[in-house]
């Protein structure tokens, strides 16, 4: 079998998750977090629309990682980001984070806000 690396460009893939962390690139971080090909930083939830809103024009979509369950996004938190061309895709935190991952390693712009399970 031919065993191929993937490579995630400037983007670090989320490594793993449990309650109330993310380990991304090696780094675990507590809480929140916003990643993507900018880096890795701690997230302030749905109020904190300022991050995401910045990587207008560098991302086409962001996943939003809704906890351990999938939820409907604040309608602010929506039309802020679709308003500044920023796509959005709400869905559980678990299936974010594998989502992200693979479309980062096809060379996406792609970006990851994910709250905690």
């Amino acid at each position: 079998m031919r065993m191929t690396e993937i490579d995630f460009g400037a983007a670090r893939p989320v490594d793993g998750y449990g309650p109330g962390f993310f380990r991304i690139g090696g780094e675990v971080f507590e809480g929140a977090v916003l990643t993507g090909t900018s880096g890795t930083s701690l997230w302030g939830g749905y109020a904190d629309t300022v991050p995401l809103l910045a990587l207008a024009g560098k991302v086409d979509v962001i996943f939003v990682g809704t906890g351990a369950e999938v939820a409907h996004l604040p309608r602010d938190f929506r039309e802020a980001l679709e308003t500044a061309g920023i796509g959005v895709e709400a869905m559980n935190s678990p299936a974010a984070c594998r989502t992200y991952n693979v479309l980062v390693s096809e060379g996406r712009r792609v970006a990851l806000a994910a709250l905690t399970v």
